[in-house]
């Protein structure tokens, strides 16, 4: 066994850190560009996807012992559409804050819409929403208006003034934009609103291969080395799954297949007192779209915490502390009203489900080529997880679970 799991592991730690090596013992090979990035789509998708990286990281220092569940690109999509409002300074604040500047693209809103309809043009179980919510009564520019509209789908929402009315209207908003899965999403309108963003997403996918009901048995998850509880697992045996080790960031990583064209890649510290701070400040888009590349197909025992989630948070502080304060303070939104105005609020809720259903049975294994000392895979200690888009890498949600007890249902 143990040598069957060396060759496997040796071969991807290879994978994941042979480029960089050859880098430093030679500094002057200079790499091709990988032809992923050749799209402008692409290449918007890895720029939003690490702004997204970046606020989870900075939400997840703030709160490195709960769990967290995110859909950052509800709050990239946001910032980037207010950008349209932002005079020079400002908007390239948000720009570089997005990683714009690295792109190039003369005509980026037009390729966010492009992404947009990619991500929308296939049943992939995500739902999700940004808004751009006014100070009441503010009298908005056309032209941003529409700019708005055309390329992100939407046009700024100014408030009316009236409470009730106010309410109900954004939490249909947010109802509708998510199939009635995100319910409730104000309780009430925050007080003091000048630019509120909202980003709200749901995700119900399903496995490539689903999970054998019968099969979710309780078993033990640690959340410390002498503390665990007992929570639902899925578990099978022989599933196709793709697998390594970074022995940098000493995890074990696994990616499943779920149907439309996403998968989901979890990250396991190798024990349990092991936090995960090490892994979330690797975190870049490039980084998992290396990883994505140098995982092992392998068949492996596995078990997955059913989990059903509801989360919700504040990211104002998180934004300012990616050198967006000025946004809050003096900003130059000129091109939105005459009027100025700042950002005062940033809302997030997600919702989001992971249980037995699939499109189809795994297949089955020829007893001949199933490996004597299988490998298994169990996440029955913190994790972090990534969701992304297979087609063009953009992360749609990414999270951490550091206690699954009242996730499991």
């Amino acid at each position: 066994m143990k040598n069957y799991l060396v060759f496997l592991l040796a071969t991807t730690i290879f994978s994941f850190t042979s480029s960089q090596d050859a880098a430093e013992e030679n500094p002057t090979v200079v790499e091709e560009e990988d032809p992923f990035y050749k799209s402008p789509v692409n290449r918007l998708a890895s720029s939003a996807s690490n702004f997204g990286y970046d606020l989870y990281r900075m939400h997840a220092s703030k709160n490195p012992s709960s769990n967290i569940f995110m859909s950052p690109l509800t709050f990239a999509t946001a910032l980037s559409a207010i950008s349209l409002g932002a005079g020079q300074r400002t908007e390239s604040l948000i720009h570089r804050t997005l990683y714009y500047d690295l792109l190039n693209d003369p005509d980026v809103h037009a390729t966010y819409k492009e992404l947009l309809a990619s991500l929308s043009s296939k049943d992939i179980g995500v739902k999700s929403t940004s808004r751009v919510i006014l100070e009441r009564r503010l009298r908005l520019r056309a032209d941003f208006v529409n700019q708005m509209e055309k390329s992100y789908g939407y046009k700024p929402r100014v408030l009316s003034g009236n409470a009730r009315l106010d309410i109900s209207e954004a939490n249909d908003y947010v109802q509708k934009r998510t199939d009635g899965k995100v319910l409730k999403f104000f309780k009430e309108i925050p007080s003091g609103v000048s630019i509120l963003l909202l980003g709200a997403a749901y995700f119900k996918g399903q496995w490539a291969y689903k999970f054998n009901s019968r099969e979710t048995v309780l078993r033990d998850f640690y959340t410390d080395e002498q503390i665990s509880i007992s929570v639902p697992m899925m578990t099978a045996n022989n599933v196709p799954v793709r697998y390594g080790l970074d022995s940098d960031f000493n995890c074990r990583i696994m990616q499943l297949p779920l149907t439309g064209g996403i998968s989901i890649m979890f990250f396991l510290p190798l024990t349990v007192t092991q936090n995960l701070t090490l892994i979330e400040e690797g975190l870049t888009s490039e980084f998992v779209h290396d990883i994505d590349r140098a995982l092992q197909s392998v068949a492996i025992k596995l078990s997955i915490p059913k989990l059903k989630l509801d989360y919700e948070a504040e990211l104002a502080s998180s934004l300012q502390d990616l050198k967006l304060q000025p946004l809050f303070s003096t900003p130059d939104f000129s091109k939105i009203s005459s009027k100025s105005v700042k950002l005062t609020q940033a809302v997030h809720k997600v919702v989001m489900e992971l249980n037995e259903d699939g499109r189809e049975e795994a297949p089955k294994v020829d007893p001949k080529q199933i490996n004597h000392f299988p490998l298994e895979f169990h996440l029955d200690h913190p994790f972090l997880f990534v969701l992304r888009s297979d087609d063009n890498g953009a992360l749609l949600f990414i999270g951490k679970v550091m206690n699954p007890k009242g996730l499991s249902r």
